[in-house]
């Protein structure tokens, strides 16, 4: 079972006190939406007919998605705890499905899901939830690309009820998440970094991975790392290889300029498209394909 780390969130209606969900330990939110109204279809049965069968919510919707290292854990073991903690909270659960029961493609595509790269659904592996709780409507989906996992809730309160509050509670242990991984795996994805469109630029950030690389060799001087870039299959490979490697080198710059680390320390390297992490044969697979790995390298 993977460890759970606090992400308290205030589900207040009306007199009822804030209330606790945990997500998986390690886990960091990649974007939020908040629309004070808005409209939302609920999906309140699987994909039949043509159709998935829907429940229409109006009211302020927030859209929230995280990222967490699932490593062997199967989509069940990242939604039940969830699930259950729902449940213990007063939550009815309306619906629930996984990938085939769902309707699969059919179901995926036909109900609302944040795009990439924020929130990523493998097509035959993702579970959805639907549930409500007084006037308040809220889903949850999560689904895996190994060794990632993506979890996506989706928050309805209505127009004429006082939205309840919302409290991310980051944790110590989950922002050293990635340096846990580098020291296990040797090697780490930085997903929190980003890069201008159809450009070699790394965005202004910050980016929390890079300063806890630059603290890391501090921490560990006998230790180097190796920042490695990759790409989708769009384009020939020689100019592959030259964008993962400007942007690896990108990365490499803004640790030494911005985060004082030893130009020695460092080195900066692209492998185009030969090394992806899934399939390139779909939008989501090319997206999660293109992005900047830390290599360990022990002296």
């Amino acid at each position: 079972m993977i460890r759970l780390a606090a992400l308290l969130f205030c589900l207040m209606v009306g007199p009822v006190a804030a209330q606790t969900l945990t997500l998986p330990d390690g886990a960091r939110q990649v974007s939020i939406r908040t629309s004070p109204l808005d409209s939302y279809e609920m999906p309140v049965g699987p994909f039949a007919e043509g159709q998935v069968p829907t429940r229409m919510i109006e009211g302020q919707v927030e859209r929230i998605t995280w990222r967490l290292q699932a490593g062997s854990s199967t989509t069940l073991q990242i939604m039940a705890p969830l699930r259950d903690q729902l449940l213990a909270q007063g939550y009815d659960i309306v619906f629930e499905c996984e990938a085939r029961s769902c309707g699969g493609f059919d179901f995926r595509f036909a109900t609302e899901v944040v795009p990439t790269p924020d929130m990523y659904v493998a097509i035959n592996d993702y579970r959805f939830l639907s549930a409500t709780r007084g006037p308040v409507v809220l889903t949850l989906l999560v689904s895996r690309s190994p060794p990632d996992g993506y979890v996506q809730m989706i928050r309805v309160t209505p127009q004429d009820a006082k939205p309840p509050p919302l409290v991310v509670e980051e944790t110590v242990q989950g922002a050293g998440g990635l340096l846990s991984d580098l020291a296990r795996d040797g090697h780490v994805i930085l997903d929190d970094l980003s890069f201008e469109s159809g450009a070699v630029a790394l965005g202004e950030g910050p980016f929390a991975s890079l300063a806890l690389l630059a603290g890391y060799l501090s921490d560990n001087p006998g230790v180097r790392l190796a920042l490695v870039g990759h790409t989708d299959d769009t384009g020939d490979l020689q100019a592959n290889i030259n964008v993962s490697t400007r942007r690896a080198q990108a990365v490499r710059a803004r640790l030494i300029e911005a985060h004082g680390v030893d130009p020695e320390r460092v080195e900066a390297q692209g492998v185009g498209y030969l090394s992806p992490l899934t399939s390139n044969a779909t939008p989501e697979g090319r997206e999660l394909n293109r992005r900047v790995e830390a290599v360990l390298l022990v002296n």
